[in-house]
């Protein structure tokens, strides 16, 4: 009985042994492949493309402005009361056409008196100048000491000096005249009366504002192009534009000049495009649309908005040289739906990083996938 006993305890000894041989030769085996998968380097899929050069075009909307070709605000010249006025809101005038007449009187009367001056002085200069002629046609005789030279000279200095005295009066004169001739308001081109601020029996002067004029038969389109365009923009054909008035038309222009300068304010250059509008359809101080094409002369690169990233610092793309990723410093052009347009050390070729980030450092790698 004591030796079955003896038995069994040896087997059962042995039994344990083996297991735990096999438990930890299984416990080491696993050690060793934990250890080989930590020795692994892990590396992430990113996608990337290649880098081409293209045309850029594109059409860009601008908001304008409409405003006349000519403008004219018309005041009184001289204080008096309105006489008559010949038109109102909305007549269309011709140029030199009667618009107001002011009436004043002591303007009339200097001008009635300047001419009775005129006249006085002009007599005294004909009643002397006839006496000279007589005295000097007399000296002028055989018959010697018939005017003596003294009278002579002082009858030619009496003609001169109502000669002058004559001259004056009639610049005074002339200058009377043209005042009253300030009592007539004029247009001064073809146009239509956008304002009246006076009716008769009103007393004007030199500030008071009477009619305003404006020639809308041909308008001013005015836009402000941003800078970033003002080289690229296409001004050698007609543009066209649309205003809120009529939606669903488009109406044509035809660039005729630029400021040639940049508003420091606004970064953007004045341009402005003339419209013809003999139907009188379209109205002076309409907001409108302007659409320009855009095309860069010389190819460009375009690559995808999130191929660009931003930071505080610098603003980059990813580029791969030998495997391996690398920061390269770039701006900004004109967007595009395709993109946008970058300039810098970048060439045709170059593998670049969909999506840039600057959590992806200089000189780490991945799996490179072209897409």
């Amino acid at each position: 009985m004591t030796n079955i006993n003896n038995v069994k305890f040896k087997y059962m000894r042995s039994l344990a042994f083996i297991s735990l041989s096999i438990l930890l030769a299984a416990c080491a085996n696993t050690e060793s492949k934990q250890e080989k998968e930590t020795t692994v380097e892990v590396k992430d899929t990113v996608p990337v493309f290649i880098l081409k050069q293209d045309t850029i075009k594109k059409t860009v909307e601008l908001p304008a402005e409409l405003i006349p070709y000519e403008n004219a605000v018309l005041f009184a010249k001289i204080q008096g009361f309105v006489r008559a006025m010949k038109v109102d809101l909305g007549d269309r005038v011709r140029k030199g056409q009667t618009l107001a007449i002011i009436e004043a009187p002591e303007v009339n009367s200097r001008f009635a008196e300047s001419e009775a001056t005129l006249q006085s002085a002009k007599a005294r200069w004909a009643s002397s100048k006839d006496n000279y002629e007589r005295m000097l046609r007399a000296s002028q005789a055989k018959t010697p000491g018939i005017v003596a030279p003294v009278d002579l000279e002082r009858s030619h200095n009496l003609m001169l000096a109502d000669s002058s005295t004559y001259i004056a009066a009639a610049k005074q004169s002339q200058a009377y005249k043209e005042v009253s001739g300030y009592l007539y308001i004029t247009a001064p081109f073809d146009g239509v009366i956008t304002a009246r601020n006076a009716d008769p029996g009103s007393l004007v002067g030199t500030n008071a504002m009477l009619l305003t004029v404006q020639n809308n038969n041909t308008l001013r389109l005015r836009a402000a192009v941003p800078e970033i365009y003002t080289a690229v923009a296409n001004s050698s054909e007609n543009i066209d534009f649309r205003i809120d008035a009529y939606p669903t038309q488009r109406f044509k222009a035809v660039l005729t000049r630029k400021s040639s300068t940049i508003d420091p304010a606004t970064r953007t250059e004045l341009w402005e495009f003339e419209v013809s509008n003999k139907d009188h359809q379209l109205k002076a101080g309409s907001f409108a649309y302007v659409r320009i094409g855009m095309q860069r002369s010389a190819t460009s690169f375009i690559v995808p908005f999130t191929a660009i990233a931003t930071t505080q610092e610098r603003k980059f793309v990813i580029k791969l040289k030998d495997g391996k990723a690398e920061w390269v410093d770039v701006r900004q052009g004109m967007t595009v739906d395709a993109g946008v347009e970058v300039f810098g050390n970048i060439l045709a070729g170059d593998t670049l990083l969909r999506k840039a980030t600057d959590e992806r450092k200089p000189g780490s790698t991945g799996f490179w996938v072209v897409k």
